[in-house]
């Protein structure tokens, strides 16, 4: 498991990337549900990160598909 520090970069890095790059994209983020450790302490989880990440990247990874096919299909 990465470490939170890793983890926060990486996140930090995405976002930035789709901010930049993605700016259709960007706007939705505030749409993506995250829940940081449900739990009584409220300390932020690892994993929930983790998984933070990779619905990023998969919301990253499905806007080019579909990006890209909707550029393809109006040529």
């Amino acid at each position: 498991m990465k470490k939170l520090n890793e983890l926060m970069q990486e996140i930090i890095l995405l976002t930035t990337k789709i901010e930049t790059d993605y700016p259709e994209l960007y706007r939705y983020l505030d749409e993506t549900p995250l829940v940081i450790c449900d739990n009584e302490e409220k300390a932020i989880c690892l994993r929930d990160l983790e998984k933070y990440l990779e619905t990023l990247k998969g919301q990253l990874e499905h806007h080019i598909e579909t990006h890209t096919n909707q550029s393809n299909a109006s040529s």
